[in-house]
């Protein structure tokens, strides 16, 4: 039985209550963060943190929160549920509202709600060990605040099922000049002539935490030229390589795309280096 934090209390899974008036289960009315910890060691807190206050900024929601305050929250709830591989969801609504409207209600304190799931052991550098993913294409249909990580996540799963409902891992999204976005659920990249090159961001796409990291320690390193410019489906089936990032996948080579290989359709030499470079720096963040 797992342990949850709702609004201020720590309690089992099976007991945690939240209004059906909540505007979170009404409107997806609400920001959330996820990130990973291993044996109690967090990556990327306070990204995620400063993610998160721009996110509830954005959407207005006030939430009196000090960055010790969520610190202590997580920490709890990793000690709690084990100190193993997990997951950490946090999760803010608006709150509950004694009637449904559209509007942004006055005095109505937001639900702050955090659970754990496990995850996977750490990723390693280590072709023969990695899974490698398969994706699809579809045109991007999602609202123009793909910025703002709020909980209203449908036009994401509806993507991400396109891909499912044909056995991919990933569906890569692109807008309506064939210019790449993101995946439905990850950052995106291509790989080309030892280059990393990824999308640079807009309202359009999701600035990911690992993708941050990820571009920062490869900055860093010096090893591998990074570009942040627009990519065209016609560059993504021409690459040498594909990789797709996310907080509990990291850093993920891309074999096949929409049935047609990447490169040789094997994992690439970019992807484990890349693997080595944030496996050696994750915890700095």
């Amino acid at each position: 039985m797992s342990t949850v934090f709702l609004n201020g209390d720590y309690l089992p899974m099976e007991e945690a209550r939240i209004s059906p008036m909540d505007r979170g289960f009404l409107f997806g009315d609400g920001i959330y963060e996820v990130l990973p910890s291993y044996a109690g060691r967090m990556v990327g807190f306070d990204p995620h943190m400063e993610r998160m206050s721009r996110g509830l900024s954005a959407v207005g929601i006030k939430l009196d929160w000090s960055r010790t305050q969520w610190k202590a929250v997580c920490d709890k709830l990793i000690e709690r549920n084990g100190s193993g591989n997990l997951g950490l969801y946090l999760h803010v609504s608006r709150g509950a509202d004694s009637r449904r409207f559209h509007a942004y209600p006055e005095n109505v304190s937001p639900t702050v709600f955090a659970f754990t799931f496990e995850i996977p052991a750490e990723p390693v550098a280590d072709k023969s060990q990695v899974k490698a993913f398969r994706v699809v294409t579809d045109r991007d249909l999602r609202w123009e605040r793909c910025h703002i990580k709020s909980t209203a996540l449908l036009g994401n799963v509806m993507h991400f099922q396109h891909g499912y409902q044909q056995g991919a891992d990933e569906t890569l999204l692109f807008n309506e000049r064939d210019e790449l976005t993101e995946a439905s659920a990850c950052n995106a990249y291509i790989v080309k002539d030892g280059v990393v090159i990824t999308p640079p961001l807009d309202q359009y796409k999701l600035p990911g935490i690992t993708r941050y990291i990820l571009l920062d320690l490869l900055r860093k390193d010096g090893q591998i030229p990074v570009q942040e410019r627009i990519v065209t489906k016609a560059e993504v089936y021409a690459a040498d390589e594909v990789l797709v990032t996310s907080s509990s996948k990291e850093v993920v080579p891309v074999i096949a795309v929409d049935g047609r290989p990447v490169g040789n359709g094997e994992v690439g030499d970019i992807w484990l280096q890349a693997q080595k470079i944030y496996s050696a720096g994750k915890f700095d963040y």
